[in-house]
């Protein structure tokens, strides 16, 4: 497992949107803590909000200045009320979509932070995100911010009221009215794979970091388990396959350093990826995952775990590869 580089940059993606935002705070309050440099940046395409296209080399240098004036005026915003040290700032604007801006800039940084963006849960579905999309494509971690108060809360409250025989309105209380933030562990999903290997270390790190207990989850089907003694020419009762999958994830973790001091906990649950790590997300303060999954027109049709969890998480989510 090759060592990840935890004092590169953090590189964020800001485009003036509130999701941007939480993304560049919650990446500052990182660099707060780490003492890493945070680059902000913004890819920008010629568009009908920018007016008519330069057509001389001064107004090309002013449209550059204007942008560089409006990418420091979002930093400014985001970062009221935050302590972090100034001198450990880049800003960088480029004319690329952001996307491309962000892979390229952002390929040798300790990982790329993003905010997840407000689309509806059938729309994802069908369409999927820009974060998710970058998650897959970009090989350093993807960190997806997930904005508070997003529509889905609002969504669930129509919901709840269609479906309650009762006059009184309800209403939907989230994961942060369940446990308080500052009690919130970082989780990790693991299967074993070098991919949850380096989710792991990423997991552990932050955990250090954030003085966060760290608990990890292993989620299983009978089809990842292997081979079972004594089930070779049948299906392995549900409580065999529990006993395994404790034996597998034991093993995992006597081969994985865990830094002195640091509190873990691990669970073997019967459950797909998915489903599972979606829902500790609702009590976790972070969720780390490895990449793993389907890929091409499977992933486009089906959705890879990291996709789903990227999209339906509530909370913050990392991407390892």
């Amino acid at each position: 497992m090759t060592t990840q580089q935890f004092d590169a940059d953090i590189v964020v993606g800001v485009d003036g949107s509130d999701e941007s935002f939480a993304a560049l705070k919650w990446a500052m309050r990182e660099a707060a803590l780490t003492g890493q440099t945070i680059n902000a940046v913004f890819g920008w395409t010629q568009s009908w909000d920018m007016g008519s296209k330069p057509d001389s080399e001064e107004a090309w240098a002013q449209m550059r200045h204007d942008i560089a004036t409006q990418l420091r005026q979002w930093v400014d915003k985001a970062s009221e009320g935050i302590d972090f040290d100034p001198e450990h700032l880049k800003l960088t604007s480029v004319k690329a979509s952001g996307t491309s801006a962000l892979l390229q800039i952002g390929k040798d940084s300790q990982q790329i932070v993003v905010g997840r963006r407000s689309l509806g849960r059938v729309a994802r579905w069908f369409m999927g995100s820009l974060s998710a999309s970058l998650a897959e494509e970009a090989e350093v971690p993807v960190t997806v911010v997930r904005i508070a108060g997003s529509e889905d809360e609002t969504v669930t409250d129509d919901i709840a009221n269609a479906l309650t025989p009762v006059e009184e309105k309800v209403h939907y209380v989230p994961s942060e009215g369940v446990v308080e933030e500052s009690r919130r562990p970082i989780v990790v999903g693991v299967d074993g794979s070098e991919t949850s290997k380096r989710a792991m270390e990423f997991a552990m790190h932050e955990a250090q970091v954030h003085d966060s207990p760290l608990h990890v989850l292993f989620c299983w089907q009978l089809r990842d388990l292997g081979h079972i003694e004594g089930y070779e020419n049948s299906v392995a009762p549900i409580e065999v396959g529990q006993r395994r999958a404790e034996e597998l994830l034991d093993g995992l973790m006597s081969d994985t350093a865990v830094p002195e001091g640091l509190a873990v906990q691990t669970h073997a649950f019967h459950i797909p990826a998915s489903k599972g790590l979606i829902a500790a997300s609702r009590y976790a303060s972070h969720l780390v995952v490895g990449s793993r999954g389907l890929s091409g027109l499977d992933a486009h049709f089906l959705g890879s775990v990291s996709r789903q969890i990227v999209n339906f998480a509530e909370s913050t989510v990392t991407v390892v590869h």
